[in-house]
């Protein structure tokens, strides 16, 4: 039995930090969270670039930091450089979220997270950086935390508010979408891990399912960067395309909006394109994407299982103890604050501490994605599997777009005359 402190294990350590800032938030022990939305120059200067709002960035620097140096202290990292190097990643994450809060960037559905991961790949790969920047460069310890407080807003009462036809189609699509995508990389030799990141983000919800999955199975960050890096691409193409294909198919609004919310695997690019079908076409679209996300919890969960399982076989015998070894309990933690979250507070105390979660969220996941792009090789990741991971992954989200299409058209009426 190991003797190591359960707090020096990353997985314990990001639900300990997790929860001490729900319990920091849930007493009012929170900075006010600054503004990053902008739509052009004026804007950008008189409400982001400005005094109150930098000032509030600076406290919110300083309150990450003392959690950062909490996890530095307790995993026996060089303080010090932590704190350097932890500043950097807040420059590249407060950048993102400028980038991404442009009005222009929203509409086509760039998320802060590819702009955290190009800004981090182009220092990383073109710039000579010290070594100080190590003690900083946990990405999947600061994707976990996030992932904690992304439990906070996956209330399991909504599940009901999602409407019985949404919960449906995400629970078909996923399952079989999920199947169908992890056949394809088995067929075009993409390695299992890579196959779990690429099912999960097609079938489910993109970018959040992919990070979810990768900490499920402690898989590679450089294998993540490249499967988010395809969501997002492809996601714009589809975002503009799918709306005129369904117009050109005489689509009604309720069956265009569940096969826009059950294909674009980003929330931004789904509300984006939902928009040019109508407002009953955006209303569907969002509760589908919504449905498909609220079950992001139960497929970590599932997932985390079976690849501990799956290596227990690949090891010739099954040793159930190691199961628990070897299960995130990162995961546990995302439950944990769901279940919280859903039957332990008042309705109003979520509602009203709701946005903070999503931003300190945010904040996390930037800085995640800004260590993984500047511990990324570029050239690695270009030659990464001669292709085959990115044909997998268009072929697989082909495959979705055809399966959620047939059962839209099946749950939400048909083509209308």
């Amino acid at each position: 039995m190991s003797t190591t402190p359960f707090y020096k294990n990353e997985d314990w350590l990001a639900v300990l930090i997790g929860f001490l800032i729900i319990i920091l938030v849930l007493f009012g022990l929170v900075p006010a969270m600054p503004a990053f939305k902008w739509a052009n120059a004026g804007e950008l200067t008189a409400k982001v670039l400005w005094g109150q709002n930098l000032q509030k960035m600076l406290i919110v620097y300083g309150y990450l930091l003392m959690l950062g140096l909490l996890s530095a202290l307790l995993l026996g990292k060089n303080m010090l450089q932590f704190a350097a190097a932890f500043t950097g990643l807040y420059l590249i994450c407060v950048a993102s979220l400028i980038l991404a809060g442009n009005g222009t960037m929203r509409d086509l559905g760039l998320e802060y997270v590819i702009f955290a991961l190009i800004i981090g790949l182009i220092l990383g790969n073109f710039t000579r950086l010290g070594s100080t920047w190590q003690e900083a460069l946990m990405g999947e310890f600061f994707v976990k935390i996030g992932l904690v407080l992304l439990g906070t807003g996956l209330i399991f009462g909504d599940i009901l508010q999602a409407g019985l036809l949404g919960i449906a189609q995400a629970l078909f699509v996923v399952v079989s979408v999920w199947y169908a995508a992890y056949w394809i990389c088995k067929w075009l030799k993409v390695d299992d891990e890579m196959g779990v990141l690429i099912a999960s983000a097609v079938s489910i919800c993109g970018v959040s399912a992919a990070i979810a999955a990768c900490g499920a199975i402690k898989g590679d960050p450089k294998k993540l960067s490249y499967v988010v890096s395809l969501v997002l691409v492809v996601a714009l193409p589809m975002m503009i395309g799918l709306p005129y294909l369904a117009k050109s198919m005489d689509l009604s609004a309720e069956v265009a909006g569940a096969w826009l919310g059950g294909t674009i695997d980003t929330t931004g690019a789904v509300v984006a394109s939902g928009a040019l079908l109508g407002e009953e076409a955006l209303r569907i679209s969002t509760i589908v994407k919504f449905s498909q996300n609220v079950l992001l919890g139960v497929a970590a969960l599932l997932i985390s299982v079976y690849w501990s399982i799956r290596k227990g076989q690949e090891q010739k015998q099954v040793e159930y103890g190691r199961i628990w070894t070897s299960f995130p309990k990162f995961v546990l933690g995302f439950l944990a604050a769901s279940l919280l979250f859903s039957f332990g507070l008042e309705k109003e105390l979520v509602g009203q501490t709701k946005d903070t979660f999503k931003t300190l969220q945010t904040f996390w996941f930037g800085l995640a994605f800004a260590s993984i792009g500047l511990e990324t090789n570029i050239m690695s990741l270009l030659k990464t599997g001669e292709g085959r991971p990115a044909l997998a992954f268009v072929s697989a989200q082909a495959v979705n777009v055809v399966i959620t299409l047939v059962v839209a058209m099946l749950l939400f009426n048909q083509v209308t005359s």
